[in-house]
């Protein structure tokens, strides 16, 4: 599944490869009957172009602009191999790491994605697909894990983490696994090339290409039970990103894993609703993901970096001239917390943590998230007109 954004203001919404509480769709008639639609464009397309082309040529050989029994030439290229860092060559060596998963319990199904990490059957994927975008816990979750060869394995859930929406799962007694190549997130630049890969609506092993659009964009995910917000500085890409998409693989053009599709922004409207890519579609850095996965792998519980305070969306006014600046207005402190013992308070307004620009309270809690328990960072905050900074160490929630 993957979470699909609705337009602002409304919450996100997760790419699930199928709705929220219906099985998954049988994949092979859709497949088909989406490959019908454009074969058969493509051969009225072709058709008059064939028909054009001949009566171009007849006409300047001065043929009769007949070609009645004249014999079809087929050119045999071959089997090219891909060329390294082409979309083709990007696919042929991620593919073999790549699963559908297939998710029930509860009364519920839906399917996504997931990346394998290791040899040993220890897969990647987002919290909101082995949870069922949040209607069933992580242990009632019955999955199936299918690999690019056709080979399906029962899965158990290793441990998530929500406010990352993370996910591991393990198989038992499969071997030759692929595991992905890691990469750095923290390496991409903006309209540099990249790939997705997964099962959108259940279609498996579906390859799309695009553009990293934009960096450290925050994207609001959901609240845990205790109002705690799931936001991250996602990756924008344009690549194709479609319900069931979600846990699978972002991927630079040397195939190694960059992030973690997990969200698109829709159009479409109304609870549940299922609306497809508009080039608006949104990864997991997977240098946040790294930590994580290394306490969950090692049975943790995961930990994340906090400032100890409540903020809320606010501008302020810079100095004496008016100009107005976007940040988080801090609602409260606690008491011990990292920003109380370097003396933040209540009104202050952040509005960059070291070089990064804070615009409101899901980019102050995006930010934060990236960084870890114990990270030293500068706060730039306006209190009272004037800009001041501070320098603090990150708590842990840990």
């Amino acid at each position: 599944m993957t979470q699909v954004l609705p337009p602002p203001p409304a919450p996100p919404f997760f790419p699930s490869a199928s709705p929220m509480g219906s099985p998954p769709p049988t994949r092979r008639p859709k497949r088909s009957g989406f490959a019908v639609l454009v074969l058969t464009g493509a051969l009225l397309v072709g058709g008059g172009a064939g028909i054009g082309g001949a009566a171009i040529y007849d006409a300047a050989t001065g043929g009769s602009g007949s070609n009645a029994g004249a014999p079809l030439q087929v050119v045999n290229t071959g089997d090219k191999q891909a060329a390294s860092g082409s979309v083709e060559g990007v696919a042929a060596a991620v593919l073999p790491s790549v699963v559908a998963l297939d998710v029930s319990g509860g009364g519920n199904s839906g399917s996504g994605s997931g990346v394998v990490l290791d040899a040993n059957g220890l897969i990647l994927t987002n919290d909101h697909v082995v949870t069922l975008g949040g209607e069933i816990p992580a242990d009632q979750a019955e999955v199936t894990a299918s690999f690019s060869d056709g080979t399906k394995a029962r899965a158990t859930v290793v441990g998530t983490d929500p406010l990352t929406d993370t996910a591991l799962v393990k198989v038992e007694g499969v071997d030759n696994l692929t595991p992905i190549t890691i990469g750095k997130s923290s390496n991409l630049d903006v309209g540099e090339q990249v790939v997705a890969i997964g099962s959108p609506f259940g279609l498996d092993a579906t390859v799309t290409s695009g553009i990293v659009s934009a960096l450290d964009r925050p994207v609001q995910v959901a609240r845990d039970a205790k109002g705690n917000v799931t936001a991250y500085p996602a990756i924008q890409t344009d690549a194709a990103i479609n319900p069931g998409n979600s846990g699978g693989p972002l991927v630079n053009m040397d195939g190694q894993l960059v992030g973690i599709n997990a969200s698109i922004r829709s159009t479409g409207s109304g609870a549940g609703a299922e609306s497809g890519s508009i080039g608006l579609g949104f990864a997991i850095p997977i240098d946040e993901v790294l930590p994580i996965i290394e306490q969950l792998r090692g049975g943790e519980t995961p930990t994340h970096a906090r400032l100890g305070i409540q903020v809320s969306n606010a501008a302020g006014t810079a100095g004496s001239s008016d100009t107005t600046v976007s940040g988080a207005k801090i609602e409260e402190t606690e008491d011990g917390s990292a920003a109380s013992d370097a003396g933040l308070k209540a009104g202050d307004v952040i509005t960059a943590i070291d070089d990064r620009r804070i615009e409101d309270s899901d980019g102050l809690i995006a930010t934060v998230r990236s960084y870890r328990p114990g990270d030293t960072v500068k706060v730039t905050y306006l209190r009272g007109g004037k800009e001041r900074t501070t320098k603090l160490k990150l708590g842990s929630d840990g």
